[in-house]
């Protein structure tokens, strides 16, 4: 594969979708009919310089991630940071619906947001985990975006970039509500997962192919990372990497109580590699140690 074309600047990203300059360099709100996207479709693959969040509605077009292509065909939110890989832009057979939020890193630089915004996972979600929007949420979301670019064409102040980025986390915070609705909601997705990933932790478990990490357990999910833990948080609490450590934990209290094997020949089973590393996990989820534990059944 050839080095994908790095779109630099707000600038050129207007430049390429055919609209008009952007009235402010490091931020800039479009709608997606006033755009045409042959241009990106002659790049095959690029990536952007900057943070870009999408609504996108009525759309039929795809968009390639990785092996994988992703129909936008209904109201939904994207959330896009630098230097994500993007291929293949289909523009469809049909005007898209939607807005599209561009804001450059230097925007916020210097700024809570700034630091906030590096641990909000849906900006590293794959395209497949997109959020989808009721009407009323839609509405909400497209008035902010409104309203960030109201603030941007009406001239600038020593307010203007201030109200621009409350109205940024204001976004980003209902987009982190909306996220944890739609997990509960979308509830036999979600139990779609949460079913595969028990079958996936007991294939690792019983096959003794070591303690896995979250990054494996998504790949073989098919999610990302991060949306399997604000998935799981979101329903039960815990993290990812909690719940497999509550799986690992379980798996032990089995072999503790049904063999005879040394608690060091556990740890090593488990995919410990170190017997200390077992010993703190176990008592630290449990408050007793592994030899306790097994005495207790004796």
């Amino acid at each position: 594969m050839n080095k994908p074309y790095l779109i630099n600047s707000i600038s050129e990203q207007h430049r390429l979708l055919g609209l008009t300059g952007p009235k402010h360099p490091l931020i800039s709100v479009f709608r997606h009919e006033d755009a045409d996207y042959a241009s990106l479709v002659e790049l095959q693959h690029f990536t952007l310089n900057f943070y870009c969040i999408s609504i996108k509605t009525d759309y039929d077009g795809k968009l390639k991630y990785g092996h994988r292509h992703y129909d936008f065909d209904g109201g939904m939110m994207a959330f896009i940071s630098p230097n994500q890989l993007l291929m293949k832009l289909d523009p469809g057979t049909k005007p898209p619906g939607g807005m599209t939020l561009m804001f450059h890193p230097d925007f916020i630089a210097g700024t809570p947001l700034a630091t906030k915004i590096r641990s909000l996972g849906f900006f590293s979600y794959e395209l497949h985990e997109a959020l989808h929007l009721s009407e009323q949420e839609e509405v909400k979301i497209k008035d902010l975006f409104s309203s960030i670019e109201t603030e941007y064409q009406s001239g600038i102040d020593r307010f203007s970039h201030e109200v621009m980025i409350a109205h940024i986390e204001l976004l980003l915070q209902y987009s982190s509500r909306f996220y944890a609705r739609q997990f509960i909601t979308r509830k036999v997705a979600t139990d779609e997962i949460l079913v595969r990933l028990e079958n996936v932790l007991n294939q690792f478990l019983d096959a003794q192919k070591g303690l896995p990490t979250v990054q494996q357990i998504a790949r073989e999910l098919n999610v990302s990372a991060d949306y399997l833990s604000d998935m799981l948080r979101a329903v039960s609490g815990q993290t990812a990497q909690q719940h497999i450590q509550a799986r690992v934990i379980e798996k032990a209290k089995e072999l503790l109580t049904t063999t005879n094997l040394q608690v060091s020949e556990i740890a090593y089973q488990m995919g410990f590699e170190y017997p200390q590393s077992f010993h703190k996990l176990f008592k630290n989820k449990t408050n007793m140690s592994p030899m306790e534990f097994r005495e207790s059944f004796n």
